[in-house]
């Protein structure tokens, strides 16, 4: 059966405004080399989904630049490929004077036109801040097998109180169904299984849908779709049990970046059989450690020069560590400069930071040390 895929690029900026006041979430640095999208393109395009729709609603010139035509990830096509949808394209955009689209089915009412104009049967929805590497492939199949309306992704995990006010807990009954939501709970402890806003369709029904929503005036999916109308829907979920990680804030986002220098985590996340995460490549010169630097237990990306002491760090792509630094519990973004006998731990540094000689920068893992895009120190 035929399949087109759409990503939401934008409706959880907020959860990250550090990261997210130039950009959009979904071009999101990670992991050395990747951006958030990534980890939702690889999933679709690694399970037969070559038509996809990204919407954008503000920031996304660099989503637009690392995105291209999607060579990358083999969607270079007229028939489908690739295509970035701009803010408000349709009169079912609730307020075409909005700065952008805040919620998913607000963002699915400016992309109606889209999903109209489109021939496959079934619709695949992923948010992109949720980094796992799912086979989208055989979630398809299960929501054919068993008829269902929706199908929606969700991943068995211990919550704490703290952690569930983060998360759309599911509860489904024996055969899977979906019987109840919670939205945010704030008394929720133990194993739950929490969404991982991956969702399947038919197209007809998603328009359906979207249509209802702006005659009602709905604007949240989980709560006026899914909640209200679980009785009207066969809502299914589908269990995933490989390794996911979502980011709602900028620890979490350190948290989760760290975890990438366990190999047990990049296995399970970057190095699953048959599903490899494909980025924009860049043709840059292999990093060059001079004499007496020392790297440990850290990620490094292409063209980096590396003079100094990296340790327990992700370093990105044509970063400068100079003699004497010593980075420690660390993420460096592309282009970076780090001077002479600085020491840096616990600490973000943005895309083409400077750190003059002799500086020390240190946050803590709950609260890393955050230095913006194209800042000097």
């Amino acid at each position: 059966m035929s399949v087109t895929g759409i990503i939401f690029s934008n409706i959880h900026d907020n959860n990250l405004p550090e990261l997210t006041r130039l950009r959009t979430m979904a071009s999101v640095p990670y992991g050395c080399r990747y951006r958030f999208i990534d980890f939702a393109l690889s999933n679709m395009v690694n399970s037969g989904v070559t038509s996809i729709g990204i919407i954008t609603q503000a920031n996304y010139q660099s989503l637009s630049d690392h995105i291209g035509t999607g060579k990358d990830w083999d969607l270079a096509s007229r028939a489908g490929g690739i295509k970035l949808i701009p803010p408000n394209m349709t009169a079912f955009a609730q307020d075409n004077r909005r700065a952008h689209v805040t919620t998913r089915l607000e963002s699915l009412k400016s992309a109606t036109v889209y999903i109209a104009s489109r021939n496959e049967e079934l619709v695949v929805l992923s948010d992109c801040d949720v980094i796992c590497n799912v086979d989208l492939g055989d979630m398809i199949d299960f929501h054919q097998k068993t008829g269902a309306d929706i199908t929606v992704a969700v991943k068995k995990t211990t919550l704490t109180p703290e952690t569930a006010m983060k998360n759309v807990i599911v509860k489904s009954d024996d055969e899977g169904r979906m019987n109840d939501m919670l939205i945010y709970p704030r008394d929720v402890s133990g194993e739950c299984s929490i969404s991982l806003n991956i969702m399947v369709l038919r197209r007809d029904r998603l328009l359906e849908i979207i249509a209802d929503a702006s005659a009602h005036g709905y604007t949240s999916f989980n709560t006026d779709i899914l909640l209200n109308q679980k009785n009207l829907y066969k809502i299914m979920t589908y269990e995933y049990d490989g390794y996911f990680a979502c980011v709602s804030s900028l620890s979490e986002y350190f948290t989760c970046s760290m975890e990438l220098l366990d190999p047990a985590v990049r296995h399970a996340l970057l190095e699953v059989k048959n599903r490899p995460v494909y980025t924009k490549v860049r043709n840059s010169p292999p990093t060059r450690y001079t004499e007496g630097s020392f790297v440990k237990n850290s990620l490094l990306a292409d063209g980096c020069v590396i003079s100094g002491h990296v340790e327990n760090s992700i370093i990105f792509r044509g970063v400068t560590v100079s003699a004497g630094a010593v980075v420690k519990n660390s993420i460096v973004m592309q282009s970076s400069f780090i001077g002479k006998n600085c020491s840096l731990n616990c600490a973000i540094l943005d895309k083409n930071v400077v750190i003059k000689d002799d500086r020390i920068l240190s946050g803590h893992q709950t609260i890393p040390f955050y230095v913006p895009k194209n800042s000097i120190v």
